[in-house]
């Protein structure tokens, strides 16, 4: 089996060991991603807005593979306060529509400054 990892570019991946995301034969695995604000770098106040963020960015990485959200099988979402939760899930409503995948929301730490949410993926190759 033959991996590709692929980089953002991010000092944050050589500093804690990781790959933006790994392709597999089969899957694409994206690691945690949090959401500042892609032309400003800096984290908005509001969870749903960093969701958004977040969306945005992992439709960037589904793309280069060929894929979308509709091939994503496992969701995992990590908040700072559950107070949020509602914003969250009403974004990955309007992201995931008629094909949500399997799904795990926990409440935690995240340790970029700001970050109340982050959300790692896992989508599922398509068909050559």
């Amino acid at each position: 089996m033959d991996l590709k990892r692929i980089s953002s570019g991010s000092r944050f991946e050589e500093l804690a060991a990781y790959s933006r995301a790994v392709v597999d034969d089969l899957y694409i695995h994206v690691s945690g991603t949090v959401g500042p604000d892609p032309e400003t770098g800096t984290m908005p106040e509001d969870a749903a807005e960093q969701a958004r963020n977040i969306v945005r960015l992992l439709a960037g990485v589904l793309a280069a593979e060929g894929a979308d959200f509709r091939h994503v099988v496992r969701n995992r979402v990590f908040l700072t306060d559950p107070a949020d939760l509602m914003a969250v899930a009403a974004v990955l409503r309007e992201t995931f529509g008629a094909c949500p995948p399997a799904n795990t929301t926990l409440i935690n730490g995240i340790p970029a400054p700001g970050a109340k949410v982050e959300i790692e993926i896992t989508a599922r190759r398509p068909a050559a």
